[in-house]
């Protein structure tokens, strides 16, 4: 009877999991399943924000260089009208040679600052992506498509080809 006696009393002594569970166990077990949502939410609202304001900073970004490029764009034929004065000034006038050259500096250090960069041109081989070839001449001294005049300068604004340079290209002789 010691032996039927002890069964019993293990068996009242170990808890059912059915007997442990309070009223309140559900509503904790789904309160913490909401709050885990919640958590997942959060974090995923916290990434869009995040990546909203990169966004956002690249479009403004954007926007600010489109803009300078429009300015610069009509800039590009004053410079060069500077330039070609600078150069007809330097045979004539001390004077006026020294101011165009100090202004002539200053413009173009405020376009480089920017970021516009003259395209490389005479010597260089042929790019679509950056010449324009208005002319062909025959030079069995160079190398077909070779670069041998450059007629008109071409500009990349921010590694942007702004204007393509237009050049006199080699082709070999016949």
């Amino acid at each position: 009877m010691d032996t039927v006696e002890q069964g019993e009393k293990e068996n009242m002594t170990e808890p059912k999991a059915e007997d442990t569970a309070k009223p309140g166990d559900d509503e904790l077990a789904l309160a913490r399943k909401q709050a885990e949502e919640y958590k997942t939410l959060a974090m995923y609202l916290k990434a869009d924000l995040e990546n909203y304001k990169k966004r956002a900073a690249r479009e403004r970004e954007e926007f600010a260089r489109s803009a300078n490029e429009s300015l610069i764009m009509d800039l590009l034929d004053v410079y060069e009208n500077l330039e070609r004065a600078l150069i007809t000034a330097r045979n004539s006038d001390d004077s006026m040679a020294k101011g165009l050259e100090m202004i002539y500096s200053s413009m173009k250090a405020a376009l480089e600052k920017h970021g516009l960069k003259p395209i490389k041109t005479v010597g260089e081989k042929f790019d679509p992506y950056l010449h324009e070839a208005v002319m062909q001449a025959v030079d069995n001294d160079h190398e077909e498509d070779t670069i041998l005049e450059e007629i008109q300068r071409g500009y990349t604004l921010n590694m942007k080809v702004i204007r393509c340079a237009k050049v006199k290209v080699s082709k070999r002789g016949e």
